[in-house]
C-alpha cells in the first residue's frame, strides 16, 4: 500500500528535490505540497497524507505551530520536521508537540526514504542517544518547572508502565522490552498504548523525551 506524503516548506527548491526524491520510489506519493504552515489544515483534510514533511522556519504560521495544531487532530498524520540544524531548540519544542522525529535537509534521499517508511509505520526517527544530545545542547539546565512537571506525571504511572517508559526511553523494541521485562510482545504494546493515554501523549517520542525529563538516569 502506498505511503501518502505532504511536503510543507517555502522554498520551491527543497519541495521540488523532496518530490523528485519521494517520486523515484515504488511505495511513497506526493499528494500535496504547501508553502506555509497556515495552509496545513486545509492540506491535511482534503489529502489525508499519511506523513507531513514540515519546515520549521515559514512566514506565516511555522511548522512549529502548524505541527501542535496538527497533532491535537483526530487521525492525525505523522509530522517530521525538516531543519537544517541537529540541536535546535525549535526541533525539541515540535518532538514535544508530538512530531515523530527531524531530518536534516542534508540528509541523503535513501535516509529520507527509509526514514518516511519507518515513520508511516509508527515507530519513531529518533535515537535516544540524539535525545539526550538535543536535550543537553538547548536545555543546558533543564528549568526546575519542566522536570517537577515530568517527575509528576511519571509519577501517574505504575512501577511496572515506569520500567516500560524507561525502557522506551532507552530506545528499546516492543521485542527488546518484551524480552528483558519477560513479558508478550502484544503485552508491551498494550502497556505503551496504556502509558500514552495516561500521559495524554500520542507517540513513543514525546515519553522518550518526559522520562528523559524527569532525569531517571
Amino acid at each position: 500500500m502506498n505511503i501518502r506524503v505532504a511536503i510543507v516548506d517555502d522554498d520551491a527548491l527543497v519541495r521540488a528535490g523532496l518530490s523528485m526524491i519521494l517520486g523515484g520510489t515504488d511505495d511513497l506519493v506526493v499528494v500535496g505540497e504547501a508553502a506555509d504552515g497556515a495552509d496545513v489544515p486545509d492540506l491535511v483534510s482534503r489529502l489525508e497524507p499519511d506523513v507531513v514533511l514540515m519546515d520549521i522556519r515559514m512566514p506565516k504560521v511555522d511548522g512549529l505551530t502548524a505541527t501542535e495544531r496538527l497533532r491535537g487532530r483526530e487521525r492525525a498524520p505523522e509530522v517530521v520536521v525538516l531543519t537544517t540544524f541537529n540541536a535546535d531548540a525549535h526541533v525539541l519544542r515540535a518532538l514535544r508537540a508530538g512530531a515523530a522525529g527531524f531530518l536534516l535537509k542534508d540528509t541523503p534521499p535513501a535516509e529520507i526514504v527509509a526514514a518516511i517508511r519507518k515513520v508511516a509505520r509508527g515507530e519513531p526517527i529518533l535515537s535516544p542517544t540524539v535525545t539526550r544530545q538535543l536535550i543537553a545542547h538547548v536545555s543546558g539546565g533543564e528549568d526546575d518547572s519542566r522536570r517537577t512537571r515530568a517527575r509528576e506525571l511519571v509519577a501517574r504511572l505504575s512501577e511496572r508502565e515506569r520500567e516500560v517508559a524507561v525502557s522506551v526511553a532507552q530506545g528499546r523494541s516492543n521485542a527488546e522490552i518484551g524480552a528483558e521485562l519477560y513479558m508478550s510482545v502484544a503485552t508491551v504494546k498494550a502497556y505503551v498504548s496504556r502509558i500514552m493515554a495516561k500521559l495524554d501523549m500520542n507517540n513513543r517520542v514525546q515519553v522518550a523525551l518526559l522520562v528523559h525529563d524527569s532525569d531517571p538516569y
